[in-house]
């Protein structure tokens, strides 16, 4: 079923599931919680199709059984692109959230990353784990590359950081979350968050310790599912904060403008995940954004698409 947000343009729609978002203007960012996000500012953008759910492991599948393609997280990488990386490192893999057994510093990501060889889309926790029953969950573990070559497969793109922001909001202008400016209305969870303390504490009061299906929450005013929570959203911008700031990142190391870990081209994401919680990062909001390495897949990056 394809639901229409306001109004359609007269051309044919591009696929089913998808959502027509009208273009304008719209105030775009925010200064409320994290410097990245700012400066609040005025931004047109033109209508397009965006995708109603993220991509789930079903689709993907299809993907991968009609093209062949292989994930960037199941090749090795090469010496010549990670001369200072350890050679036994140098195997697929991909990043894997692990728990704490208790509170842990928030200064170093590695209290709750792990690099795991073996972890693929397929085995989303690493080697024997399956994602056999999560076909309706976004597919994870995948790469920037990775992202692209599904929305070329399928006729689309990915959005741009406005075009998926627009989307994200649902016509709240200024509104903190997606659904309004209260984060649980009448006491009712509206995505896929982390409730408890960050790393080590989830009192799971939404009912999921990882991903959740799509859908398994409220839509916004677009009707858009998961465009706060569940998993993080790979856009085509390239990533950029204040010159010579600090940009807290919950999902990568920090990076600066001009520091050494810039050196791989980072993209925005947008949108947090379930591992976002209010003692770390309270990103599950449409102004949040953040920068990750395109050559990165974790256990809380998917994407959707969109179409123009």
């Amino acid at each position: 079923m394809v639901h229409e947000a306001l109004s359609s343009p007269a051309t044919t729609r591009p696929a089913p599931e998808m959502v027509w978002i009208p273009g304008g203007r719209f105030r775009m960012g925010s200064t409320d919680f994290y410097p990245e996000e700012g400066p609040v500012r005025w931004v047109e953008v033109d209508g397009f199709w965006i995708d109603q759910y993220l991509v789930t492991v079903r689709e993907f599948d299809r993907f991968v059984r009609e093209t062949g393609h292989v994930t960037m997280a199941e090749v090795s990488p090469t010496a010549a692109d990670y001369p200072d990386a350890d050679p036994e490192l140098l195997v697929p893999g991909s990043l894997v959230f692990r728990k704490a057994s208790g509170p842990v510093s928030l200064a170093d990501y590695r209290n709750w990353w792990s690099w795991t060889p073996g972890a693929t889309w397929r085995h989303p926790e690493g080697p024997g784990s399956t994602v056999d029953g999560r076909e309706l969950h976004p597919v994870t573990h995948v790469a920037y590359s990775d992202a692209v070559a599904f929305a070329t497969w399928a006729g689309k793109e990915l959005p741009t950081e406005s075009e998926w922001e627009l989307a994200a909001r649902g016509g709240l202008d200024g509104a903190v979350f997606t659904w309004g400016n209260e984060f649980a209305p009448e006491g009712k969870l509206m995505a896929n968050t982390w409730q408890g303390a960050f790393p080590w504490q989830n009192l799971l009061l939404d009912g999921y310790a990882g991903t959740s299906p799509v859908g398994a929450f409220p839509p916004n005013g677009h009707h858009l599912y998961d465009m706060a929570g569940n998993v993080w959203e790979w856009t085509q911008d390239v990533f950029t904060y204040p010159a010579g700031s600090l940009a807290k990142a919950c999902c990568t190391t920090p990076v600066t403008a001009d520091g050494p870990s810039s050196a791989i081209p980072r993209h925005v994401i947008k949108g947090g995940s379930h591992l976002c919680a209010p003692n770390y990062c309270m990103r599950y909001r449409p102004a949040a954004r953040q920068g990750e390495a395109i050559d990165t897949s974790t256990c809380h990056l998917g994407f959707r698409c969109v179409s123009r």
